[in-house]
């Protein structure tokens, strides 16, 4: 005789009732309520496995500190603590079901934890789920904890998780952009202002301008980091530690900093870091500013390379995919594009984090899981749009070497090189006639006898152009336009 099936649900209670609950589901009641009441976004908690971890971490951490203080048997203790180390390897992810947006301050992510947890350390105890008289998820996996206090500090240290993941793309992108500024090191073109040309620049130049512009944002990201790493933990509702022992914050930060590898420390005052988000809105001040610089940087790189044959065409970007279903041959440059996108993105990110912070009110800011989601959507996206740019675009750039070479033979921005040796007016004058006239600078020049061709190469020599005050002799930086020189494009 086959042996009865066993029930789909198990029956679950609390203060509003009893409920059924999937047998199988490591969740309780508390969290299938969450589920139904916030069918809001269709992204549960699991789409972000930083929090996930950094939950675990922070609860594990408790049941340390609660068992140093003898305030959970070992067996109880343990049994959370092979709970947590699961989940922080990976394993019961997919029951964090909970939308990330959510009414409450986090309370749900915070009792989807509990439940998880409890019912998973339940099995390790050889219990069946939902047995809570032996391991509940708030009298023991929530002891002498708040979601006030829990959610926040697992928030930072998932921030601080996926910042340092983003500071390793932005260096992989630096990276590219710098062996690109070697590589250019030789390419004399011309600089644009307000898109008119300006003066005479190297292409090496320009791309070592973006490298160096990553390097700042590094910076200021590895300060907004240092912010985010003072936790409330221990405060529980507001900040006075109400339900916990003397020592847990001191323990429970200790342990979280081991299990981390982060150097957390406890705010000095708990109440003002639990009311607090003003790290929040920091750090999502520099991903606004990494957004707009790297969104400036693509829009560059789609302008340099706009054509191939009616635009500047200055660089080529590596075709990566077929540009229209109607358009024979036509490339787009859909990596700059999608970064753009995520730029555009985490703006609007940073103003929802804004007005999120600026509506807390008095003990508590009930808005931080709309913080946590819109920033952890952009260190996310601008992560992948940075490797994804580094990798598909910047590593495979190329310069029209001869193209750049003629543009600065035949742009007017040279007499501003002379200004210094003819005069304002004189420059002027050549620079209006050239314009004028289709002629080149130099050619001018020389018919007005203001210099001769000798004066003439020297002043224009690449090095000089790009670099007018090195020191010393001329430079491999002599290929395009001096080249030309020597070749007889001067009369």
């Amino acid at each position: 005789m086959a042996a009865p099936a066993s029930p789909p649900f198990r029956t679950e209670h609390d203060l509003l009732g009893d409920r059924d609950v999937p047998a199988d589901a490591y969740y309780g009641v508390h969290t299938l309520r969450a589920v139904e009441n916030f069918p809001i976004t269709g992204t549960p908690i699991s789409c972000y496995p930083d929090l996930v971890t950094a939950l675990a971490c922070v609860k594990q951490a408790a049941a340390l500190a609660n068992r140093d203080l003898g305030l959970l048997t070992t067996a109880r203790a343990d049994a959370i603590i092979a709970a947590c180390t699961e989940i922080r390897s990976g394993k019961l992810h997919d029951q964090f079901v909970v939308d990330v947006i959510q009414g409450g301050a986090g309370t749900s992510t915070n009792m989807n934890a509990n439940e998880v947890i409890a019912n998973r350390a339940l099995e390790l105890l050889g219990e069946r789920k939902g047995n809570y008289a032996v391991l509940h998820p708030l009298e023991h996996v929530n002891a002498g904890q708040s979601t006030n206090d829990v959610y926040p500090t697992a928030v930072k240290i998932a921030l601080d998780f996926a910042a340092q993941r983003l500071l390793d793309a932005m260096l992989r992108l630096r990276t590219a952009f710098a062996a690109k500024a070697e590589e250019f090191a030789d390419v004399l073109k011309m600089g644009r202002t307000q898109l008119q040309d300006a003066v005479p620049m190297t292409l090496g130049q320009e791309f070592a301008t973006y490298a160096v512009m990553l390097d700042e944002d590094r910076q200021r990201l590895t300060e907004a980091r240092a912010l985010i790493r003072e936790i409330n933990l221990g405060g529980t509702a507001i900040g006075t530690g109400l339900n916990a022992h003397p020592r847990y914050a001191e323990l429970a930060c200790h342990h979280v900093r081991d299990l981390t590898g982060l150097p957390l420390a406890v705010a000095a005052d708990l109440v003002e870091a639990t009311q607090d988000a003003g790290a929040f809105v920091q750090l999502s001040g520099v991903l606004k500013r990494v957004a707009v610089k790297l969104s400036k940087t693509c829009n560059d790189l789609r302008l340099l390379s706009c054509g191939p044959r009616a635009g500047l065409a200055e660089i080529n970007l590596p075709p990566v995919q077929a540009g229209s279903s109607i358009m024979p041959g036509k490339v787009n440059p859909v990596i700059p594009e999608v970064v753009n996108q995520i730029a555009f993105e985490v703006v609007g990110n940073d103003m929802a984090v804004t007005m999120a912070a600026e509506a807390g009110q008095l003990q508590l800011n009930a808005f931080e899981p709309l913080i946590a989601h819109s920033l952890l959507k952009s260190l996310t996206h601008l992560t992948a749009g940075c490797a994804t740019l580094a990798e598909r675009c910047v590593s495979g750039i190329t310069a029209n070497r001869e193209h750049l070479a003629r543009l600065v033979g035949c742009s007017i921005g040279l007499a501003t090189a002379l200004n210094p040796h003819i005069g304002y007016e004189q420059a002027t004058a050549v620079a209006q006639e050239a314009l004028v006239t289709g002629r080149s600078v130099q050619d001018l020049v020389l018919d007005r006898k203001l210099l001769t061709k000798e004066e003439l190469q020297r002043i224009l020599r690449p090095a000089n152009l790009a670099r007018p005050h090195a020191p010393g002799p001329e430079t491999g930086l002599d290929s395009g336009l001096n080249a030309d020189l020597e070749a007889g494009q001067l009369r």
